[in-house]
């Protein structure tokens, strides 16, 4: 038995890594990598099977925040050319939404840029989540608004809101080095009020913040003694006109062993993949499938993701079924079959969404201008992409389509 079996072993049974224990996953050399994936995936595969959840991101109110997050393209002071406006009325909001639902998404996450809401945006988020939970109660509903007051949370439960996303995004060590508007303590007292008021709670991080591994792994250890339910793990896009523009420091392998070390240290979360996907883990993005059960459909809050159809394809060639579908589906017959998707015991026949689709999808690769497949060593950083950090110019707060 190796090192990452018996680390296998132990997520398997919901037991704790050490701290050694999972800094060697992210110090892991590039011939571990695929036995890094392997041991993730049975842990993945013991309590999701070969199931990818999809969520879709509604960005309700846009730009104009007056924190000072550094890797925010919203934060004041940001001159990052992103969109700009104000809440959407409820029409907009459920349309958006309801271009989510129509791709294969199981959850809809409602996000609004600020500091946290008054009981009047409050008033105006209850009121759209009930509209939306009237024409789609099997959707899950997930709130993002910033820091909670007293009370908030239980109304947004009474509306029916599912649950309530705040990251905590870095470790307490290293929070003042990202903010300096309001503190980690302030994130953490939030996600409990959330989890109190009854709303799942849903908490992750951001890589390639200039966090050591010890940053990490003292953040993922954060959110595990929270208990969250849903993990997002995002990945730096570093946007011009933010202070963390032009900080490449991942790498693909990079990623996928930071998203192994979360699913050893969370087993049972739904682990997502988030914004910084397409640019960072390019091409090894079906890799990372065999280690998370959930993804972003689509675009992001301020950044446009790969095309909806190449995110449905990319998931039925690594073999893998979307949450909720109905119809099977065979792989794209352009695509050449997924390396990954060889790991032994995972033959099962990959299922699309019935609302994939007929038309010819892109190649996931083209979709997102995508590198060669040789990447530079996790010690050296990645070279800079910024050609592929593309600003969302369609969906919420546009008269264009989403992405779905």
């Amino acid at each position: 038995m190796t090192w990452l079996d018996a680390l296998a072993d132990k997520a398997l049974d919901c037991d704790l890594p050490t701290r050694e224990e999972a800094l060697a996953v992210l110090a892991s050399d590039d011939d571990e990598l695929l036995d890094v994936v392997a041991a993730a995936f049975r842990v993945r595969r013991r309590f999701f099977g070969r199931r990818v959840k999809l969520n879709y991101l509604v960005n309700v109110k846009s730009g104009l925040c007056p924190e000072d997050c550094f890797y925010c393209s919203q934060r004041v002071g940001s001159g990052a050319d992103v969109l700009k406006y104000s809440w959407l009325k409820t029409d907009a909001v459920i349309a958006s939404a309801e271009a989510g639902v129509a791709g294969g998404a199981r959850r809809v996450c409602l996000v609004a840029s600020g500091r946290g809401p008054t009981d009047k945006d409050i008033d105006r988020v209850a009121s759209t989540i009930a509209t939306f939970k009237e024409r789609n109660p099997d959707i899950e509903v997930c709130a993002c608004l910033g820091l909670l007051s007293d009370g908030q949370a239980e109304r947004l439960a009474d509306a029916g809101t599912t649950a309530y996303n705040h990251n905590l995004n870095t470790s307490g060590g290293h929070y003042a080095d990202i903010c300096t508007t309001h503190e980690y303590a302030d994130r953490v007292s939030t996600v409990e009020a959330a989890k109190s008021a009854g709303l799942s709670p849903c908490s992750g991080l951001i890589a390639g913040l200039g966090e050591t591994d010890e940053d990490l792994v003292d953040v993922a250890f954060a959110l595990r003694a929270l208990s969250p339910d849903s993990v997002p793990v995002n990945f730096l896009i570093p946007f011009d006109g933010t202070p963390l523009a032009g900080q490449w420091t991942l790498t693909p392998q990079r990623c996928l062993r930071i998203l192994a070390m979360v699913r050893f240290v969370c087993p049972s979360a739904e682990v997502r993949l988030a914004g910084g996907r397409e640019i960072h883990l390019r091409t090894l993005q079906p890799l990372a499938l065999h280690v998370v059960n959930s993804i972003f459909l689509g675009d992001y809050l301020t950044s446009e993701g790969q095309p909806g159809a190449a995110d449905l394809a990319m998931i039925a060639d690594a073999g893998f079924t979307v949450e909720g579908a109905e119809t099977p589906s065979a792989p794209s017959a352009t695509s050449a079959p997924s390396a990954a998707s060889a790991t032994p015991g995972t033959s099962a026949p990959p299922v699309a969404p019935s609302a994939a689709p007929t038309a010819p999808v892109p190649s996931v690769t083209s979709a997102v201008s995508a590198p060669s497949l040789t990447s530079p060593s996790p010690a050296t950083p990645s070279t800079p992409r910024p050609d592929l950090v593309q600003v969302r110019r369609r969906g919420a707060g546009t008269t264009l389509p989403a992405n779905t």
